[in-house]
């Protein structure tokens, strides 16, 4: 960095993030063999939710989660969902800001899930 300017956004030092991210099919596979199952926490919205979503996954859209994070227990490993994985990484990384360390994005969201892993899943 050159003296007398600010430092850019990818330059600035930040938290560095311990979240892991798993493909849809890793993510199958890891929620067979869990002994302790993770919360699937869904952050898209409830039409979206409506057409298509996970069995036993809980729906708190992205604008709700900083008023509901505080019901979520942050010892509970958690796999945040939405349609194509970005919304969920941004959550998962509100969550470890806020302290949750065991957080898992579903990379490619549940459009990956029902493109690769469960082909009978309807798509939108």
């Amino acid at each position: 960095m050159q003296s007398g300017r600010k430092p850019s956004y990818s330059e600035a030092p930040g938290p560095v993030s311990c979240m892991r991210e798993l493909s849809s099919d890793e993510c199958k596979t890891y929620l067979q063999q869990a002994v302790e199952k993770p919360l699937l926490l869904d952050v898209r919205e409830p039409w979206e939710y409506r057409i298509v979503h996970l069995e036993d996954s809980r729906l708190v859209p992205m604008r709700e989660i900083p008023e509901t994070a505080g019901e979520l227990d942050q010892e509970q490993e958690i796999i945040v969902i939405c349609h194509h994985g970005i919304r969920s990484r941004h959550v998962a990384l509100y969550l470890e800001n806020q302290g949750f360390s065991k957080v898992i994005n579903l990379r490619g969201g549940i459009d990956a899930w029902a493109r690769n892993t469960d082909r009978q899943m309807p798509t939108y």
